[in-house]
């Protein structure tokens, strides 16, 4: 019987580690880049790719809206709104190619459509999750992605309805093996995070990466405040890995790299906290050179 107890207790175990996000990992070499939602021409192979990280492109958005005339909702059934020109197929297969430790994702949702609100608005938790599960195959397979990231901002539906759909969208298309990876992207809102947080509640055992929207604090954000800002959204989303972030558009908000975003990277870093760096959006980035996004990935190489 002691040796039965002793062999249920560790599976037990074995089972609540299993359970845990995928994200579990401390500091990592990830540095993500969003890229194609301002339409300036930016291509995959105009961004430097340091090979000591792992690069993960995020093409912005896939949006569950129709893309001809007046957009309105279509309840799951993604289309294309990024640069869809420039950021092919056929480019997407080709930076894989070329850089060994490149993937990409898709992201869904976003701020606007055709200059409003691109709200989540499911008909049905099994309706949008099924329309869901089956376009974004479609777009998947076409552009050899390997993951989604999850950018709802605006919701016409409860944070129940949400996490079921993203949730069971998640878990059904890394069962079927679409994708290997999903990463969500909230921001500091009182409505943005009750969502976000049901769905982490319930089913941040399929999330791996929280690209959480630093730069949606304040633009005077100091560096002791942006790490007090990570610690609370590291405890919001226990055990998840948590991505620091900033943005390259003009005026953006939060710690800029000039009042010391990277001397605050470094710290977390150091502490073991760092899950990588995240840029919005390499559109911007484009005019500079892509200065931080050299400088990010500098620190984050396993060879620095």
């Amino acid at each position: 019987m002691a040796s039965f107890a002793v062999f249920s207790l560790f599976f037990l175990l074995l089972q609540a580690l299993l359970l845990l996000p995928s994200s579990a990992a401390s500091s990592s070499n990830l540095f993500r880049e969003y890229i194609g939602a301002l339409f300036n021409g930016v291509r995959f192979s105009d961004v430097p790719v340091d090979p000591g990280v792992q690069f993960h492109f995020i093409l912005a958005f896939a949006i569950d809206y129709t893309s001809v005339g007046s957009p309105s909702p279509t309840n799951g059934k993604f289309n294309i709104f990024w640069d869809s020109q420039n950021l092919t197929p056929a480019r997407a297969a080709a930076i894989k190619s070329s850089h060994p430790n490149v993937r990409l994702a898709v992201s869904l949702g976003g701020d606007t459509v055709s200059g409003r609100f691109a709200n989540f608005t499911p008909s049905s938790i099994d309706s949008w999750v099924d329309n869901a599960v089956a376009s974004l195959t479609g777009i998947i397979k076409q552009y050899h992605l390997d993951g989604i990231d999850v950018d709802y901002e605006h919701f016409e539906a409860d944070p129940d309805t949400f996490a079921e759909c993203v949730g069971r969208l998640v878990t059904r298309l890394k069962r079927s093996g679409v994708i290997s990876f999903a990463s969500i992207a909230p921001f500091d809102d009182d409505d943005v995070q009750r969502h976000y947080l049901a769905l982490w509640k319930k089913y941040g055992q399929v999330i791996d990466y929280v690209n959480f929207q630093f730069y949606a604090y304040d633009a005077r954000t100091t560096v002791s405040q942006f790490l007090s800002h990570f610690d609370q959204q590291k405890s919001n989303y226990r055990g998840g890995r948590i991505l620091a972030s900033i943005s390259t558009e003009k005026n953006p908000g939060g710690l800029s790299p000039q009042n010391g975003f990277f001397r605050a990277c470094r710290t977390l870093k150091n502490q073991d906290k760092l899950g990588g760096i995240f840029i919005w959006a390499a559109d911007s980035s484009k005019s500079d050179g892509f200065r931080y996004e050299k400088q990010a990935q500098s620190l984050l190489s396993v060879s620095s």
